[in-house]
């Protein structure tokens, strides 16, 4: 082995003996009324490995109808809200959340948004990343993906 494989190498060692990282089944988690609404998701709303869990990309339409609510603070707080349906199916809750990224198609909802997501993460909030970008699926103004971990 050359110097230069040696770093490489003993990062993948070290993160092949990481705890949980062998021997961890991938569990889905699928909320039921999800399910009973949107049984054909060609993704899985969660997946939990050991105690990390990736929650999907969520936007703020209802899950029976699709519809998407006129005011944008209500947007967020649906999507907010199919985010916890997701963490309470799995067993974790808002603060066990540790990284959340917000993709926003008008940049000017920003401090709306912000100021909403203060209300789930009131105490020690997860690292965040914000872009604006063009557009979301249907008339998705916002999406929020989180990772959460216990």
């Amino acid at each position: 082995m050359t110097k230069r494989g040696i770093p490489i190498f003993l990062c993948l060692l070290g993160l092949l003996s990481a705890p949980g990282a062998t021997n961890a089944e991938k569990k889905i988690i699928y909320p039921p009324k999800m399910k009973q609404h949107r049984p054909n998701m060609p993704f899985s709303p969660g997946v939990q490995v050991g105690n990390i869990l990736w929650v999907a990309g969520q936007t703020g339409g209802s899950i029976e109808t699709g519809e998407y609510p006129k005011d944008f603070a209500e947007e967020v707080h649906s999507t907010f809200k199919r985010i916890e349906m997701i963490l309470t199916d799995a067993g974790y809750t808002f603060d066990d959340v540790v990284d959340a990224k917000v993709y926003l198609t008008d940049i000017a909802n920003f401090s709306t948004m912000s100021g909403i997501f203060r209300e789930y993460f009131k105490k020690d909030p997860p690292a965040r990343t914000t872009v604006g970008i063009a557009s979301l699926v249907g008339k998705a103004r916002i999406e929020i993906t989180v990772t959460a971990a216990k």
